[in-house]
C-alpha cells in the first residue's frame, strides 16, 4: 500500500465513535431548545431511497482501519450481542465497513433478527471497476446476505472523484439495477469531495462529518452545513458521522447530540458504542435532548 493511501485510510479509520463515557459531567454550554422530541429509534426515511430505518445507526468502526476497530475487538459474539442489544431498543441501522473488519460480526447479528427489519450499510475502498465487482461478491458472502441496503465509496478526498472513479460508480449503478444493492453513495473526507457529492445525481446517500466545534471535519461547521443543505434540498440522504468529534466532545455529549438533532439536515447519524451501558446511555440522552 502506498504511504499516502495508508495515511488517508488511517485518518478515515479513526471512526465516528462514542469514544468513552468517562466524563459525564453537565455540559458547559447552554443547549438549544429543540422543535420537538426525538428518539434514537425514530423511524426515518433516508432521502429518496425508499429506505426506512432508525434515526441512530450503530457504528462499528471506532478507530477502524486495517480490518480492526474498538468494536471488532469485542469479538464476534461481543459485537453481535451489542448490535442485538441495540435492536432490542429499537435500533435498526447497522453501520459497517470492510476496513473495520466488522462484516463477520454483523453477519452473526443478522442470524438472529428478520433481515427485512434491518438496514445494512457498508463501505468499499474500491477505486477501479474490478475491485468494486469483487467487493460486491465478497461483502455479501461475509455479511451472509443476498443484498446490501447501502453501499458507499469509502473516504473520498478528490474533488474530481465523480469523473476519476466513474468506473466504480457504474459498477454500483449496475448492481442497484440488479437488486444487489438498494442505494449507493459515498463518505467524504474533504470539502472538495463533499461539494462534488452534493452536485452528483449519482449520490443517493452521503455520510458526512459534522459536529459543533468542527473537529475532524471537512471544513468549519458553517461551510459544511451549507453543502449538506444543498444535498438535502436535492433529495439526498444525509447521514451524520463524527458527531462527537472523534472523542473531542465525549465530555459534552448532550451538546453534540442537540446540535446534530437541531440542524434539520441529518436523516440519521452514526455513533459507535463500545458497551451496552454506553449504548443505552446514548439512547437515553437522545430521548432527553
Amino acid at each position: 500500500m502506498k504511504r499516502r493511501e495508508f495515511l488517508i485510510r488511517s485518518a478515515c479509520g479513526l471512526g465516528a465513535g462514542w469514544l468513552g463515557l468517562q466524563t459525564l459531567s453537565t455540559d458547559l454550554f447552554a443547549l438549544p431548545a429543540l422543535p420537538r422530541k426525538f428518539s434514537a429509534s425514530d423511524t426515518v426515511m433516508l432521502g429518496k431511497t425508499g429506505i426506512q430505518t432508525s434515526r441512530l445507526a450503530m457504528g462499528t468502526g471506532t478507530v477502524g482501519s486495517g480490518h480492526h476497530s474498538h468494536q471488532t475487538a469485542l469479538g464476534i459474539k461481543g459485537l453481535s450481542d451489542l448490535l442485538l442489544n441495540g435492536y432490542d431498543h429499537g435500533l435498526r441501522f447497522f453501520d459497517s465497513a470492510d476496513s473495520y473488519g466488522s462484516h463477520p460480526h454483523v453477519a452473526e447479528a443478522l442470524k438472529h433478527v428478520p433481515r427485512d427489519k434491518v438496514t445494512v450499510l457498508t463501505k468499499s475502498w474500491a477505486r477501479d471497476p474490478e475491485t468494486a465487482r469483487a467487493d460486491l461478491d465478497r461483502f455479501r458472502r461475509e455479511l451472509g446476505i443476498e443484498h446490501i441496503d447501502i453501499l458507499l465509496m469509502h473516504c473520498l478526498t478528490e474533488g474530481d472523484w465523480t469523473s476519476r472513479y466513474r468506473g466504480v460508480m457504474d459498477v454500483f449503478s449496475e448492481a442497484k439495477e440488479k437488486g444487489i444493492i438498494r442505494a449507493h453513495g459515498c463518505s467524504c473526507h474533504s470539502i472538495e469531495a463533499l461539494r462534488a457529492a452534493a452536485k452528483s445525481p449519482w449520490v443517493e446517500v452521503d455520510l458526512a462529518r459534522i459536529n459543533p466545534i468542527g473537529s475532524h471535519m471537512d471544513d468549519d461547521p458553517a461551510a459544511v452545513l451549507s453543502v449538506l443543505r444543498e444535498m438535502k434540498a436535492a433529495g439526498k440522504a444525509v447521514v451524520g458521522m463524527k458527531i462527537l468529534g472523534q472523542g473531542d466532545l465525549s465530555g459534552q455529549p448532550d451538546r453534540a447530540l442537540n446540535y446534530a438533532l437541531s440542524l434539520g439536515v441529518l436523516d440519521a447519524f452514526t455513533i459507535g458504542a463500545e458497551s451496552k451501558a454506553e449504548q443505552e446511555d446514548l439512547i437515553r440522552r437522545i430521548a432527553a435532548a
